[in-house]
């Protein structure tokens, strides 16, 4: 039988919650309801175990990983039944560069971080990435921090025969994969794009600390959607939306003659369940690739990101 993976993760936010509480609800039940692969590599979407978590919140450290995911500021609903704990203590982690070395001893009985932190902290970021990589760990950067698209940092990562994953991911049924679906729809279709939009209003903590860091995001979702005239409005962070997102998205172009053609989108998602339906997947493709001794960016996890190696930082 296979081995589960071993999973450390950094951030024990709402992301977080919504993929610890979705392992333990389809090991229990067996469903398959809004899983994308079953199996990669062997490994089913039970077969991932948590052995570290690290967090900055005093709310969230020191307490049992199955108590902080539901502690305040985190709003995801409960997806099904009590958990037992888990047996593993948040611990405290980095707030710049220094004590790395300390996170690294840590990361010990991991095979795989996933760096689930807020975006907008390039410099934790990378320290956490430094840690994995003296660990001997691989690394999967889900925010919008350039992490893989570092080419001196991913470089190390090949030569050590260690995964790097990254960054920023799209959301399982996100805004963006859905508007670059489209505009890549209208192309195939001979349409020609004038203009075209998206705003997302979100109630998570990662929202508000996006209105406040924008930058990064907005470059990735430039990144995920292609050239042309297309615009990402500020983001608006609105606290009665708890754990959902809207989004709107708005295209305009011109069919055969120049004649008008307008399409109008409004998305409502759980936020923190569209990135634990990838993120599972995230972290069995680099648990796979450790194992199979494959360092660097694994190419199946394309589909998986906004902003791969080789796009805009």
């Amino acid at each position: 039988m296979i081995e589960n993976a071993r999973v450390a993760v950094i951030g024990v936010g709402n992301n977080t919650s919504a993929l610890v509480q979705g392992m333990n609800l389809y090991r229990r039940t067996g469903s398959l309801a809004g899983v994308h692969r079953p199996e990669i590599g062997g490994l089913t979407v039970g077969d991932v175990d948590v052995v570290a978590a690290f967090a900055l919140s005093g709310a969230k450290v020191g307490k049992d990983l199955h108590e902080a995911i539901f502690a305040p500021p985190n709003n995801v609903p409960r997806l099904g039944g009590d958990l037992a704990p888990s047996g593993v203590v948040v611990r405290r982690g980095l707030t710049d560069a220094s004590g790395i070395e300390e996170v690294a001893a840590a990361l010990a009985g991991a095979e795989v971080v996933l760096y689930s932190a807020p975006s907008g902290r390039p410099e934790v970021a990378r320290a956490y990435a430094e840690a994995a990589l003296r660990a001997g760990v691989a690394f999967v950067n889900t925010t919008a921090d350039p992490v893989a698209r570092d080419a001196a940092l991913l470089r190390r990562y090949e030569e050590a025969g260690l995964p790097l994953i990254g960054d920023d991911l799209a959301s399982q049924f996100g805004v963006s994969v859905v508007h670059g679906t489209l505009l890549r729809l209208l192309e195939e279709r001979g349409l020609t794009l004038t203009s075209s939009y998206q705003v997302n209003l979100g109630g998570t903590e990662d929202f508000r600390n996006l209105v406040a860091n924008p930058e990064s995001k907005k470059q990735s979702k430039r990144n995920a959607l292609g050239a042309g005239p297309v615009e990402i409005a500020p983001l608006g962070y609105l606290p009665h939306l708890g754990s959902q997102k809207i989004a709107h998205l708005n295209i305009e172009a011109q069919g055969w003659a120049g004649t008008a053609v307008s399409l109008d989108v409004r998305l409502r998602v759980d936020d923190p369940s569209g990135a634990a339906g990838v993120n599972i997947d995230l972290v069995r493709l680099a648990a796979v690739a450790r194992r199979a001794g494959r360092g660097g960016w694994p190419a199946e996890a394309a589909a998986h990101l906004k902003s791969p190696p080789g796009t805009a930082v």
